[in-house]
């Protein structure tokens, strides 16, 4: 009964489902014909009459039987189309959550024109579309899926911008205000400079205004800005570290060593003391207060590398990665969201800041039996040129020069 194609007669299937039925009526017919003639003469006719009916019922049942079969045969092939169309649409399913959806993400993440993003990823989706052979039901809501995402993230953009630029106008405020208190100290400076215990004070009060300046800058650096003061000439290596030193609360605990003789190229002058600033301070703030903190700078290969080591607890494996990864994920870009109620800004701002500038930190441990911080300025950042700018003792740079020998070591 396989045999016959379908199509092959005006009747389709037809020839296959009557055949199902007339071949075994035909051989019960010839059944009860043998029977009918092969018994005695009295008994022919009522074994004709059962051979018909035996006859009818057994076509009506074989009949029946092949309607069935074909009913069950048809629900068979819709089930394996059912099948073959939902494996499809799983498939679509999966590339677009895991393949299409995070491109897209990233792509919007990166600043990509969010409707070239959008149409690319259609184009994409319409083709596996195509190629999967999906109801076109089905692609649309693949479609509005992408359309969602896509709007959701850049609402989320937008509103990480908004707080960025916030953070920023608030941090530029501050920058301002301490501008304008560090022009008054340098004058009171001028003014009272002759006397030590006034000019003394001046100075404390100059460093708590470095703090405050560091502070906002570290703001302005996590909003993705630029640390407020720029230079404009290149500064002394020493001059930069002495510059470090003053932004810190416990300065005077912290030993300079040897430095090369070597320059800060202006542009890059702000950035580096601010990152060596918040390692310092770091250096400071996490071992005890009795213990110094070493500053050495020494020429390398690639560069200068400006090493911190403290004499603190030194920090665990796992403890030193999770540092690390403080770092990296600075460099990628922080969310101001993710700094938590009680941020600790300092390693975000030191990652940021090598990002942008192309710094390299590393976290080891240190001789002393704490910490040795490790940063790598480039050789692009450095210059031998004789350099004429100063860093050091930001804010009171002025006044008589016997005042000045009464500045505390760390900011002179």
């Amino acid at each position: 009964m396989q045999m016959v194609r379908e199509g092959s007669s005006p009747g389709g299937s037809r020839p296959v489902s009557v055949l199902a039925w007339a071949v075994p009526a035909a051989v019960t017919a010839v059944a009860g014909v043998i029977a009918a003639v092969t018994v005695p003469s009295q008994a022919s006719t009522p074994v004709a009459w059962v051979g018909v009916i035996a006859t009818v019922a057994v076509a009506l049942v074989t009949a029946e039987l092949a309607r069935r079969a074909k009913v069950i045969a048809g629900l068979r092939q819709r089930d394996r189309e059912y099948r073959t169309a939902m494996s499809r649409q799983e498939s679509e399913t999966i590339r677009l959550a895991k393949d299409l959806l995070p491109e897209m993400v990233n792509r919007l993440s990166r600043g990509e024109f969010p409707e070239d993003v959008f149409n690319a990823m259609g184009e994409r989706l319409a083709k596996h579309a195509k190629e999967a052979e999906l109801t076109p039901e089905f692609h649309g809501a693949h479609q509005a899926v992408l359309r969602s995402v896509m709007e959701a993230v850049v609402a989320e953009e937008d509103l990480r911008d908004a707080a960025q630029r916030a953070f920023v106008n608030i941090a530029r405020r501050v920058q301002a205000i301490v501008h304008q208190q560090a022009q008054e100290l340098r004058e009171m400076e001028d003014r009272h400079g002759h006397v030590p215990e006034v000019f003394g004070d001046l100075l404390q009060l100059d460093h708590g205004t470095a703090l405050i300046g560091r502070l906002a800058d570290s703001i302005a650096v996590l909003g993705g800005a630029r640390p407020g003061r720029q230079w404009s000439r290149a500064v002394p290596l020493y001059s930069v570290l002495r510059g470090a030193m003053s932004r810190i609360l416990d300065y005077q605990r912290v030993e300079l060593h040897s430095v090369s003789e070597v320059a800060v190229v202006g542009p890059a002058v702000e950035p580096l003391i601010h990152a060596l600033a918040e390692l310092l301070d770091n250096a400071t703030r996490y071992s005890p207060p009795q213990t110094r903190v070493h500053l050495t700078a020494v020429e390398v290969q690639s560069g200068i590398a400006v090493e911190i080591e403290d004499g603190g607890v030194s920090m665990s494996e796992e403890a030193r990665k999770r540092a690390e990864r403080m770092l990296e994920q600075a460099q990628k870009g922080i969310d101001v969201n993710d700094l938590g109620e009680t941020p600790r800004l300092g390693l975000a701002v030191v990652g940021r800041l090598a990002q942008v500038y192309n710094f390299q930190v590393s976290l080891r441990t240190s001789a002393y039996g704490g910490v040795r911080a490790v940063l790598i300025v480039p050789q692009d950042l450095i210059t031998t040129a004789p350099a004429t700018g100063r860093a050091h003792g930001i804010g009171a740079s002025s006044g008589p020069l016997t005042a000045r020998t009464e500045r505390p070591a760390g900011i002179s």
